[in-house]
């Protein structure tokens, strides 16, 4: 393509640096082929998951689409619940367990209220993989469960009709890392061979919800994801929902420039506010409703929940990371009352960025429990951590950065010995490398970093897991002005100069407080580049990652 032969040279080297270093592989990593994605029915059990529901709609069956309260969970019911009505079904209804009296995933409780409401299937999304005594229970009340879902599996799959998990089938002939929308959307894409309503392509107006949950759950930008998220996006900047142009305009996201930065950080943060503070259903009603007024008071209400959290989330760190001071466990447990365990995961991330180490972080409730997140990161996988000390717990799950456990408070320090003694036998070493900001190019003149150049690295998109947005090192770079900016001043901006006088702005937002340097001081800083546009005018800019002081 032309436009290979006029890329900016520092670009190339970035494709080169991650394995793409031919015009034919350069030319199919940039422009996603949607007609290559993986045939459906190499899913698991899939032909049999179809077979059922195909039986549900003509038979006129009650249907439940049973739902996760996070992004991922929440826009995968959408996508069902308005396929399933595309395809004919006219006994669909939604459910979603309540995070804090119910908990993630299949329970006895909705279970039985579900068989009273006379459901004939209960269709999962984003759980039900490690349910195996509920959907026995559901299987003798005379529920039928097809399960669709991407998290950890158990050796012995669940009794239900079907379980498309694309972890059960062969890696080496399915791609495997699909989020929950991206099964839900694979199993729409097979019902459309069996059921009339959703034509041809039609179909691919539900991308928008798929991008937001892909990029949202944090699973690898590449393969069939990054051809989903790269056809979501354009869809999403065109989207025909109301609740989701609503989002955009109270976030202040311009339809014509989303991307992954805009789910990831804007977003994603407000729709999951509704299951972390309040109910997921919020988000639900959100993304399906067809009112604009419903829309704008919907997309409001989460912008005011997303502040809260936002507060109380800052206030839950800040207690952590002095309760932790000094703690020399390699696996950081932690809890406390009054840390919302809707909150706890976030902070969990945030921990693991400030201390470098894996982190769980619990509530300790007024039953007796204690229930929180874990985040890790590197060689250490939470899912399969928890599942190893589990005979402490009383729920556990996970996948290999995300946990969640429920387990008695009085065996925290119980349970916190064994997992360090799981993660000690382990053996594992260097896995603080694992967090090192990591360059894909160094640099010590200012004059290469353009506008043109930041324009080019646009065609990269859409950055995420296994496709980060590119990171320069710039070298030998001399502070010129520093500032703490916003209503706390605890933002960064500052201007670097080069050895050729050439300057550069940038930006770090809640920085370490080992960032303030100070003017004349030499530094070597790794950063994004980003365009800023004032009055028509085009700037870049660089958003800091890193610094270190010569």
């Amino acid at each position: 393509m032309l436009y290979y032969w006029l890329m900016n040279k520092l670009v190339k080297e970035i494709l080169a640096k991650r394995g793409l270093k031919e015009q034919k592989e350069i030319e199919a990593f940039l422009n996603p082929d949607y007609d290559k994605l993986a045939d459906p029915f190499l899913l698991p059990d899939m032909n049999l998951a179809v077979e059922r529901i195909v039986r549900a709609v003509n038979a006129g069956e009650q249907i439940a689409v049973y739902g996760d309260y996070d992004v991922d969970g929440t826009v995968a019911s959408a996508l069902l619940l308005e396929a399933l009505e595309c395809f004919g079904a006219e006994n669909v209804m939604s459910y979603i367990p309540d995070r804090f009296s119910e908990g993630y995933g299949l329970n006895e409780v909705a279970i039985k209220k579900l068989a009273n409401d006379q459901v004939d299937l209960i269709i999962t999304v984003d759980c039900g993989s490690l349910s195996h005594l509920e959907i026995e229970l559901a299987n003798k009340l005379g529920v039928d469960v097809v399960v669709t879902d991407h998290h950890d599996v158990a050796k012995v799959r669940p009794p239900a009709v079907a379980v498309v998990n694309p972890r059960y089938g062969d890696s080496k002939k399915i791609f495997s890392d699909y989020c929950g929308a991206g099964v839900v959307f694979q199993l729409v894409r097979a019902l459309q061979t069996r059921l009339s309503g959703l034509s041809p392509g039609q179909e691919k107006w539900f991308l928008d919800l798929v991008a937001l949950g892909t990029v949202s759950d944090i699973v690898p930008l590449a393969e069939d994801n990054r051809t989903l998220v790269y056809w979501g996006l354009k869809v999403l900047a065109k989207t025909r929902r109301p609740g989701l142009k609503a989002l955009m305009a109270v976030a202040r996201v311009n339809p014509k420039q989303v991307c992954a930065r805009s789910i990831g950080f804007v977003l994603g943060p407000r729709l999951n506010a509704a299951g972390r503070l309040e109910t997921a259903k919020l988000a639900l009603s959100l993304l399906r409703t067809e009112d604009n007024a419903e829309a704008l008071s919907l997309a409001e209400k989460l912008d005011g929940l997303n502040l809260e959290r936002r507060k109380e989330q800052n206030g839950i760190f800040e207690q952590v990371c002095d309760k932790l001071a000094g703690c020399e466990d390699e696996v950081l447990v932690i809890s406390s009352r009054g840390w919302s365990h809707g909150i706890v995961g976030i902070v969990a991330s945030k921990v693991v960025e400030a201390l470098g180490k894996p982190v769980f972080i619990l509530e300790e409730l007024d039953d007796g429990t204690a229930k929180g997140s874990g985040r890790s990161f590197g060689d250490f996988k939470l899912g399969e951590a928890v599942a190893a000390t589990s005979k402490w717990l009383i729920k556990c799950g996970g996948h290999d950065a995300a946990a969640g456990v429920t387990i008695e408070t009085v065996k925290l320090p119980e349970w916190r010995k064994a997992i360090n003694e799981y993660y000690k036998d382990l053996g594992l070493k260097n896995q603080a490398a694992h967090l090192r900001v990591r360059e894909d190019v160094e640099i010590e003149s200012l004059s290469e970093l353009t506008v043109e150049l930041a324009r080019d690295l646009e065609v990269l998109e859409p950055f995420g897991l296994a496709n980060e947005r590119p990171i320069f090192k710039l070298k030998n770079q001399a502070a010129k002005f520093v500032d703490k900016i916003g209503k706390e001043s605890n933002h960064l901006k500052l201007t670097i100069i080069d050895k050729g006088q050439t300057e550069l702005k940038l930006l770090a937002f809640e920085p370490p407080k080992e960032w303030f340097v100070e003017p004349g001081d030499k530094i070597d800083l790794w950063v994004n580049l980003e365009i800023n546009e004032w009055r028509g005018n085009e700037t870049v800019e660089g958003r800091i990652l890193s610094i270190n002081r010569k």
